[in-house]
Parts: C-alpha cells; sequence; structure tokens
C-alpha cells in the first residue's frame, strides 16, 4: 500500500509491518521491507515524533528544512500519528496489530510491557504476529535493560578493541552496529515470517547490537578460543595476510591484495617486475606471509609499484586482474560510474524537497527497483492509514484526532 493507496509492487507485497522504530537500528530495517514492497506503517507520537527528523544534514527550499538523514532510513513508508500512551490509542494499536505481519520496536527491554503491550498482549491479539524487538543487549542475560547506543555496541562487542592503531583503539567510523543489528533484524523477521505463513503462529525474533557487533569480528573469537590470543588494532594491517593493505600513491592510498601466487605474479607481471614472481625468497605466498620477509622485501615493492602513480592509473593497471581499489572519499563512490550504473544513489522526495541517499543493495533479477520514493511527513498518511486501512468510522478518527490520540 501506497501513500495514494495503491497495493505496492514487490516480493514483500501484501505484508504489512508497524514500524516502532527510532533513529537508525530499526527504521533501517523496517525501510528494508519498504524497498522489498511491503506496506510499511511508521509510527509516531504525535508530539514526540522520531528525533532524527531534526537531524543534519538538512535540505532546505526556504520554507522549511527536512532532515535527509530521517529520509534516507525512512523512505517508501507511510506515516501515522498514535499515542500509545492512551487507551484509545492502545485500542488502535490492537486492532492495528490484529491486522498487520509484523512489528518490528527498537526500544530498551520491558518498555512495550510497561506500556501494556509487550509480547504475550499482542500474540493474544494476533496469533500470527512477528514481533522483532531490536535492543543493545538483547531481551535475555544480565545485561538486558542497559541503555545503549551503537558506541556501546562496539565498544561492548569487542570491534572497538581491535580497531584502529596498535596501541590506539578506534571506533569503526560509521554506526555499524546499529545497521549490523538492523541487518540481522530483517533477516530473523523474514525467516520468522515464513514460518508464520506456514504454520499460523508467528515468534519474537530477539536481537541485540552487541550480539550482532560481536559477529562482525571476524576471526578474533577463535583466535582467542583455540589459540589464546587477544585481537588487537593492527591498523591498515591484516592479522596474517601479506601483502593486504593500505599504500601510498602519488595523490593519495589504495588497498593493494594480491597476495596469492595467482594474483602476485600476475601485479608482477603488470608492474613490468615479472622476475619478482620467480624470486625464491618470495616466490610463495607462505613466503610472503612472513612478516620479516614482508617487511624487507614486499612491502618496499608494492610501495615502489604504487608510489609514483595516481589511484586512476593503478585501478587502470589493475583492473579485473587482480585486486586493487582506491581508497575513495564518498564524493568519489557517489560519483562512481559502477555505482551510478548499479543505481545505489536514488532520490528520495521529503516533504517536497529532494534528498539523494544510497539505494538498496539488495537486486533481484526479476524485480526492479522501487522508484517514486518518498519520506513521511508526521502524520502524514494518517487518514490513508486509520481510515482507508483500518476501517475507522469517519467520526470515531476525528474524535481521536480532537483528542490527540492520532
Amino acid at each position: 500500500m501506497t501513500a495514494d493507496g495503491e497495493v505496492r509492487a514487490g516480493p514483500l507485497a501484501g505484508v504489512v509491518v508497524i514500524d516502532l522504530t527510532r533513529v537508525v537500528a530499526g527504521p533501517y530495517c523496517s525501510m528494508m521491507f519498504a524497498d522489498l514492497g511491503a506496506t510499511v506503517i511508521k509510527i509516531e507520537h504525535p508530539t514526540d515524533p522520531d528525533y532524527v527528523r531534526s537531524f543534519p544534514p538538512f535540505i532546505d527550499d526556504g520554507g522549511g528544512a527536512r532532515s535527509g538523514f530521517f529520509a534516507q532510513y525512512n523512505r517508501g513508508k507511510l506515516g501515522a500519528h498514535l499515542d500509545l500512551k492512551d487507551a484509545e490509542g492502545k485500542r488502535i494499536f490492537l486492532r492495528m496489530i490484529a491486522k498487520a505481519d509484523v512489528l518490528i520496536e527498537n526500544f530498551r527491554p520491558g518498555t512495550m510491557e510497561k506500556l501494556g503491550l509487550g509480547h504475550a498482549v499482542l500474540r493474544e491479539a494476533n496469533p500470527r504476529l512477528v514481533y522483532t524487538a531490536i535492543s543493545g543487549f538483547g531481551h535475555s542475560g544480565p545485561n538486558s535493560l542497559r541503555p545503549s547506543f551503537d558506541n556501546n555496541a562496539q565498544a561492548a562487542g569487542g570491534l572497538w578493541s581491535m580497531n584502529g592503531e596498535p596501541d590506539d583503539p578506534v571506533r569503526v567510523g560509521t554506526i555499524i552496529g546499529d545497521l549490523a543489528a538492523s541487518l540481522y533484524g530483517a533477516f530473523g523477521t523474514l525467516a520468522a515470517l515464513r514460518q508464520a505463513e506456514a504454520t499460523g503462529v508467528g515468534q519474537m525474533v530477539d536481537i541485540s547490537q552487541q550480539d550482532a557487533v560481536l559477529s562482525l569480528t571476524e576471526n578474533a573469537v577463535v583466535r582467542y578460543t583455540m589459540a589464546g590470543e587477544v585481537a588487537r588494532p593492527l591498523g591498515n594491517e591484516h592479522p596474517f595476510v601479506r601483502p593486504y593493505g593500505r599504500y601510498p600513491c602519488k595523490d593519495g592510498y589504495v588497498f593493494f591484495g594480491a597476495y596469492t601466487d595467482k594474483f602476485w605474479a600476475e601485479a608482477c607481471r603488470l608492474f613490468g617486475t615479472p622476475e619478482h614472481a620467480r624470486d625464491p625468497e618470495i616466490d610463495t605466498m607462505a613466503k610472503r606471509f612472513d612478516l620479516a620477509v614482508y617487511e624487507r622485501r614486499i612491502r618496499p615493492i608494492v610501495e615502489a609499484w604504487c608510489g609514483g602513480r595516481t589511484k586512476e592509473e593503478l585501478e587502470e593497471i589493475a583492473g579485473d586482474r587482480f585486486p586493487l581499489s582506491p581508497i575513495k572519499t564518498i564524493d568519489e563512490v557517489v560519483n562512481d560510474p559502477h555505482i551510478r550504473a548499479r543505481g545505489m544513489i536514488v532520490p528520495v522526495a521529503y516533504g517536497g524537497l529532494r534528498a539523494d541517499v544510497f539505494g538498496s543493495p539488495v537486486k533481484l533479477s526479476d524485480v526492479p527497483p522501487p522508484t517514486g520514493l518518498t519520506a513521511p511527513l508526521p502524520g502524514e498518511d494518517n487518514e490513508q492509514v486509520f481510515l482507508s486501512w483500518l476501517g475507522l468510522a469517519p467520526t470515531e478518527y476525528a474524535a481521536l484526532r480532537q483528542r490527540g490520540v492520532v
């Protein structure tokens, strides 16, 4: 269902998601459902909407600023107001739940119970409901009630301790905990939804940001459990794979990763030094992995290849023959012809203004990407949601509006 009442297209068409989430860990999850055709109804309090509506950067034509940050994570959704603390608001919400397939919320555990709208209550209203809860530490365990932001997850999940330069841990430069939790939330919700469609019985999907971050620590867990080694920041180096890191070039840096015997030989040939592929000291991957050999022989070779060339020249040399990528700034990425060809920069209309945001990385061969994307103003689709979809009587809706419930 779109803002004008039309049925959405896509593989999730017909699925109705009630979205109570704020900020990113949750809105990104529900947005992925909207991208794939689900009807996502974003519910906000009439006087206390999602506060990222006030987050920069802003788009402004002189008639009012709109948050591009909000537009990026709430495209394709319907916007509705509802006061869940009001008795009538609760009643209306339960009617919505009875018609929905999925609920996604990212409150601290216990919040929905305090509202009288916990999982047990909602399951009684709709036994097939998939209830997805995204929180900092999950709904079980001794730390479940702790408040959390993305940085809490990066710190508590171990990622912060192993990122950055040696002896100087640095947070990952994006909200990876929020984003990972949203991705796992979408995956878990789809799995539960498939089972609910087969059995008629829904369940709770419990997603922890800390859990999500821990799962992104690559080999750190097994290095500790099997070898007693605690992962530390390595800067731009890999724990054992070499050459595999950042190298300076004429106008910035590139990632060079031709560490296998095949790729190493190809790089040696293309950079005009084929003899390095036959050198008995560095002719195998195992030899190049040795730190002393790498520092004495391999690093100087790669730095010599890259130092006198630009990012563009190096990318042209490597082509599709061995792994090398310029370390691009965001302006370079946004204007990358390949990114544009993949449809990864898309326009979103928000209150009559336009924000260009990242598109969906999910590409389906038989489903065209969504077009005409919009982000809702607060309560913009109240009538569509409560009158057309939920079926409230006009007089009932008018009374709720007068009381400020919707």
